[in-house]
């Protein structure tokens, strides 16, 4: 194979890398701006030099920054690059990007430390070591600077591409070569915040020109010559196996090229373990998807075909009421205190399966030769891909190539599909390159959905009317049963006595991260009753927060600017009404100010969500804000629409059709806020302000109507009022 075509892009165009390594690119001329180069991530650009693992310097002092982490919308690409460039000092004009090279971190020592991309850890976790290739890099240029004009590297400034030192002056590129060479007894410390002067400032992401002009790949747009398509379709019911299927029906169809079964191997699957399946192979999609529609299959659907979300939601509610099989006694038990009675306060709520529906439906090329193993898959991490092609196939990773593509969506699904290990066996069968895409039905069915919560709170009011002791009892589907913990068992108020509690409900259905997890279901639930206990005993929602969180620092930061910036009250006419809500996630902590309006019929209308956030620091405001805004429209999608329909141990509702999200119209004015520490700790933005935005609208929504909301989707409920 010498080329990749392209199709969807006009522009793009392919070649060979040094030793035959497969790219996908086309030429960015250097501009104005800094960029991304959809180029040849694991060749150094033409001219360039490479300083350390993670960047190269041109002879014009262009530098390349090679990010790790997968792109999938959050602004991945553009927070390595700013961290980078904010060490090595160069100016932002200069700098381009490219998505890095799996197979040079799986077989050089793991260069880059770590490539998945998850769990908001991007910055939060990552910045220091990445900070630092920039100061190593920059050192090493004074370094070779120094030694090249005879004076100590203490006496050389490294400032915005150039080198000086009294009336000695060169550029970046003048010095790379030299650069490249030198061996730091010490490697150097990222600077102090306040000596910031890129980071902390707005900057625009890196990857919009791209994606306007139509030149970003995704794994749905990659063209490989000889390339088929393949459509597949895993038991409906998760666990079933496959009976028989008849091939004689659909082989004398137009295109079709054989069926491949894939064979489950393993009786307890993880995420991206192989599920049992059967794929068509044709010479187009539409080909491969209407015979395989038209192929007689018969599924032995196991034991999990019984199982229903009405069944679980029963024996959820009975659990409610009888003492959970995990229990912590956070502060002291408050059993005592609440069979003494006393003004006790009630509470409880349920959320259903939610299901990813990433933008871009998840799709993944493989080619399978005798020499090598390439792929291009949606997911989170290309070198967990590369690794299970090598597992899949029988390679060394050595011979295998993960190639990074842009990704339509991901927020936790990337890492839990066995996609990319079909489309690695199918190649390998049938001996071509392929194209393996999931129709939005098996996208659904198939999805490792986010779990449903079911929550119960008992509380006892003291003189006050504040909690004096407190029990939560949380129910989780039974896989991550930690999911069932996120935000309630470490719940920042100091209630004297609280008790966490949790039980388990087995489902057949298999579950994974969904953006915040654990935490965006929590968040509701927590926040919700929070309310309940505020009211029950005289308090404004936001006064009791503060009060019960005195000595917590970024709550308290929180908090103050949610009320100094919201207006937020509880004295509206009826039909209108505020309401708030903070959760910690992901390191950070995030207030949500909702305003909404209800008319007596019942018809919502959510005017405008605040959210303030405090992650310690923030690197790029304008990227944060967008991943305020993205959380805000992920999580409203979810509580206002949602809802997987688990009947007959499938889900029934499978498109967008049946499983609804909000539509543009519907969206609120989103305002994003900072109230930050920057005392020393780093959170997450990724996933951060989404876990207070549905617990805001329905505390918002009692204030209008004087109707609790305890279940979503909340579109569900009857909201008119007298």
């Amino acid at each position: 194979m010498n080329q990749i075509d392209i199709s969807r892009r006009t522009f793009i165009r392919s070649s060979l890398a040094v030793g035959g390594g497969l790219m996908l690119g086309f030429h960015m001329p250097v501009s104005a701006e800094a960029a991304i180069v959809m180029g040849e991530p694991w060749k150094n650009p033409a001219e360039g030099v490479e300083i350390n693992a993670w960047l190269t310097i041109d002879n014009a002092g262009v530098v390349t920054i090679r990010c790790p982490h997968t792109e999938m919308g959050q602004g991945g690409m553009t927070s390595v690059a700013t961290l980078v460039a904010e060490e090595l000092d160069v100016p932002w004009a200069n700098v381009r990007c490219v998505l890095a090279d799996a197979n040079r971190f799986v077989t050089r020592g793991q260069e880059y430390k770590d490539m998945s991309t998850g769990g908001s850890n991007l910055v939060r976790n990552r910045h220091p070591h990445i900070l630092q290739a920039g100061a190593s890099a920059r050192e090493r240029l004074k370094e070779a600077a120094a030694k090249a004009w005879g004076v100590d590297r203490s006496k050389v400034v490294a400032k915005q591409g150039v080198l000086t030192s009294g009336d000695k002056k060169g550029t970046y590129g003048e010095f790379a070569t030299a650069a490249a060479a030198v061996t730091l007894s010490e490697e150097p410390k990222a600077k102090a915040y306040k000596d910031w002067w890129l980071l902390g400032k707005d900057t625009p992401r890196m990857d919009v020109a791209v994606k306007v002009n139509g030149s970003a790949i995704y794994p749905i747009d990659v063209r490989v010559p000889g390339m088929v398509y393949a459509a597949v379709k895993s038991s409906p019911v998760p666990g079933g196996k496959l009976k028989s299927f008849n091939f004689d029906a659909i082989k004398g169809r137009p295109g079709i090229l054989g069926v491949v079964e894939l064979k489950q191997t393993k009786a307890k699957l993880q995420n991206a373990d192989m599920r049992s399946a059967i794929a068509v192979v044709a010479d187009s999609f539409y080909r491969a998807k209407t015979a395989l529609d038209l192929m007689p299959i018969e599924w032995d659907l196991g034991p999990g075909a019984d199982n229903s979300f009405e069944k679980m939601d029963k024996l959820a509610r009975e659990l409610m009421d009888k003492d959970g099989q995990h229990a912590e006694e956070v502060r002291g038990d408050p059993r005592p205190i609440l069979a003494k009675g006393g003004k006790v306060v009630v509470g409880d709520y349920a959320r259903p399966y939610e299901c990813h529906v990433p933008m871009s439906p998840p799709a993944a090329v493989a080619s399978v030769t005798a020499e090598r193993v390439d792929i291009w898959s949606f997911t989170q991490n290309v070198a967990a891909t590369l690794l299970m092609a090598a597992d899949q196939t029988g390679r060394q990773p050595k011979d295998v190539y993960s190639h990074g593509v842009y990704q339509g969506g991901a927020f936790g699904l990337g890492n839990a599909i066995d996609l990319p290990r079909q489309a690695v066996e199918i190649s390998k069968q049938i001996g071509k390159p392929v194209k393996v895409i999931w129709t939005r039905e098996e996208n659904i069915l198939q999805a490792r959905a986010r779990p449903p919560i079911w929550a119960k709170f008992q509380a006892v009011l003291d003189d006050k009317g504040l909690p004096a002791a407190m029990i939560s009892r949380a129910i989780g589907e039974s896989e991550v049963p930690d999911y069932a913990d996120r935000g309630i068992a470490n719940m920042a108020y100091k209630v004297p006595h609280f008790r966490y509690e949790r039980h388990i409900v087995p489902s057949n259905m298999p579950i994974g991260p969904n953006r915040a997890p654990g935490n965006n279901n929590n968040g509701f639930t927590i926040e919700s009753f929070a309310d309940e206990m505020a009211i029950a005993g005289g308090w404004d929602p936001l006064e009791w927060r503060m009060k019960m969180t005195e000595g917590n620092e970024p709550w308290q930061r929180v908090l103050a600017k949610l009320k100094e910036v919201s207006g937020f009250t509880t004295k509206l006419p009826k039909g209108k009404g505020m309401g708030i809500a903070v959760v910690e996630s992901h390191g950070s902590v995030v207030g949500a100010c909702a305003t909404v309006e209800v008319s007596r019929r019942g018809a919502l209308t959510i005017e405008k969500i605040l959210i303030v956030s405090n992650s310690g620091y923030v690197i790029n405001p304008r990227a944060a804000s967008e991943q305020v805004y993205g959380s805000t429209a992920w999580e409203l999608s979810h509580a206002m629409y949602g809802g997987l329909n688990l009947q007959g141990g499938r889900y029934q509702n499978v498109n967008f059709d049946t499983y609804k999200l909000m539509r543009f119209p519907d969206m609120p004015t989103v305002e994003s806020v900072f109230a930050m520490s920057e005392n020393n700790w780093w959170g997450g933005f990724g996933e951060t302000a989404g876990p207070p935005t549905p617990p805001a609208v329905a505390n918002a929504i009692f204030f209008a109507t004087g109707k609790r909301i305890r279940t979503t989707p909340m579109l569900k409920h009857d909201l008119s009022w007298a």
